[in-house]
């Protein structure tokens, strides 16, 4: 795809919108339409916001708005402007119109707090952004759920991730930071004396705040042996007072991971979530994708896991798996609910750079924008069905269908780190490969600290990992001037 950009800077904003129609495409700035190809074109002048798409150097769709005296509405007609042409060039379908950012609720929040109505939203969604009235509504859900959510933050809190970069295998739409515990078992012991300096650093750094949600997260944190999540949790517990968390999860991703004594390990640390994931209850799809267990292994694991008094349990789903159909997932949901999760988290796959499936994607049959929409029906109600209500919700860049991932669970079982780290509106530390700090001063002013992905990397330069850290935490407790 080839752009032009005249009288404004706002490639980022126009590239967004445009992905939401062309998908993976590479982006080349250029002074004139191209010959051969389609060229978008932006243009902000001293009275309209222009938006245009050219066909092999011919014009194919214009729009046009005036401009306006404020600066972040003059980026929304832009954007909008663009958006509609590429929608009458291409003639799809979008439900999210031309929201392109990860938190579609949070325009919905920030209309609530300005004492607008549910009405009033929606027409404000539907005016300003071309969105559907049922992605609004469901944004419009979300948004009042994560209001009672926030509610529930101390005034000095903060949040904790610890991130464990092991698992059994790689998934094929994996791009997380991971590494196969086989390969590695050799390393885990230094991985875990490196990540437990970096905690001794968070201790000190977090002194006098209230630690408010935990979650230890991958990778899978239970492709440790016994003895190593032994000490994983022995040591967060001996360096932060767990006794006024709210929440405390652990991802056990991986239902293959899992035994009678490793959960029992994590009950008697105080570990109150658990999420065991599936991503489909289908054999033929867990084996294209790589996971190493069967849908038997997550009933197993699931009753395990109530024997050893877990009372929740999430699962998460993903729609649109290669060679998947709408039945494929209807039998899933329909497996799910006899294992009864206090909540689910239905994700659309997105085909990541770094994943296998975006290096093999041509070997793949994925499911088109319509098929994924019933999906996404029978998802929301099968969450109904089982008492649930959606309460999270974010998007993902190269996600099929440009739809979005929502978070549904029973009344009280909502996931408060979710939406905490979500949401931005407090500090978050977190440790481990891969992990980035948010340090909140307040909402819309973050200063964040990155920690490399590379598992050697970590735990050869954990000191510049803390230093990092300490250089931001500083900066940000220091006066202004």
């Amino acid at each position: 795809m080839y752009c032009i950009m005249k009288g404004h800077n706002f490639m980022y904003d126009i590239q967004t919108v445009t992905q939401i129609f062309f998908p993976n495409e590479g982006f080349i700035k250029v002074d004139s339409p191209v010959l051969s190809g389609l060229t978008c074109e932006s243009s902000l002048n001293g009275q309209a916001c222009e938006g245009k798409l050219h066909k092999d150097g011919v014009l194919a769709q214009k729009f046009s708005f005036p401009v306006s005296d404020d600066i972040h509405e003059t980026r929304r007609r832009l954007m909008i402007s663009v958006f509609l042409a590429c929608k009458a060039y291409t003639g799809l379908k979008t439900p999210w119109g031309a929201l392109a950012g990860i938190r579609p609720s949070k325009m919905a929040r920030l209309l609530l707090s300005q004492g607008l109505n549910s009405q009033e939203i929606v027409e404000r969604y539907k005016s300003g952004y071309c969105a559907s009235e049922e992605k609004i509504r469901l944004a419009l859900d979300v948004a009042l759920a994560e209001e009672k959510i926030l509610k529930l933050q101390s005034s000095n809190g903060f949040s904790l991730y610890i991130g464990i970069p092991f698992c059994p295998s790689r998934c094929l739409y994996c791009s997380f930071t991971s590494y196969p515990i086989g390969a590695n078992a050799g390393r885990v012991d230094a991985y875990l004396d490196a990540l437990e300096k970096e905690l001794d650093a968070v201790k000190s750094l977090s002194k006098g705040r209230r630690l408010d949600s935990l979650y230890i997260g991958g990778g899978t944190p239970t492709s440790l042996d016994e003895e190593q999540l032994e000490r994983l949790l022995e040591g967060v517990s001996s360096r932060f007072d767990l006794r006024a968390a709210k929440e405390y999860s652990v991802e056990a991703g991986r239902p293959d991971t899992l035994t009678p004594a490793k959960l029992e390990i994590l009950k008697r640390h105080g570990v109150g979530r658990i999420s065991i994931n599936p991503q489909t209850m289908n054999e033929k799809t867990l084996e294209i994708i790589g996971r190493g267990h069967t849908a038997q292994h997550m009933k197993a694991a699931f009753a395990m896991a109530r024997d050893a008094g877990f009372c929740n349990i999430n699962a998460d789903l993903i729609l649109g798996l290669p060679g998947e159909a709408l039945v494929d997932v209807a039998k899933t949901f329909e497996r799910i609910k006899e294992l009864k999760p206090e909540s689910i988290t239905v994700h659309t796959l997105a085909v990541k750079r770094a994943s296998k499936l975006r290096e093999t994607l041509e070997e793949h049959k994925l499911a088109s924008a319509e098929a994924l929409e019933e999906m996404l029906a029978v998802a929301q109600t099968a969450s109904r069905e089982m008492g649930m209500s959606a309460y999270y919700m974010y998007r993902q860049k190269n996600m099929l269908g440009n739809f979005e991932n929502v978070g549904y669970c029973l009344p009280g079982r909502e996931s408060l780190y979710n939406v905490f780290i979500m949401e931005e509106t407090q500090t978050v530390w977190a440790a481990g490969a891969g992990a980035v700090t948010k340090l909140v001063e307040k909402p819309g002013l973050i200063e964040r600290a990155f920690n490399v992905k590379s598992l050697d990397d970590y735990i050869n330069r954990i000191d510049e990992m803390i230093k990092r850290k300490e250089d931001k935490f500083y900066a940000q407790a220091s006066p202004k001037t």
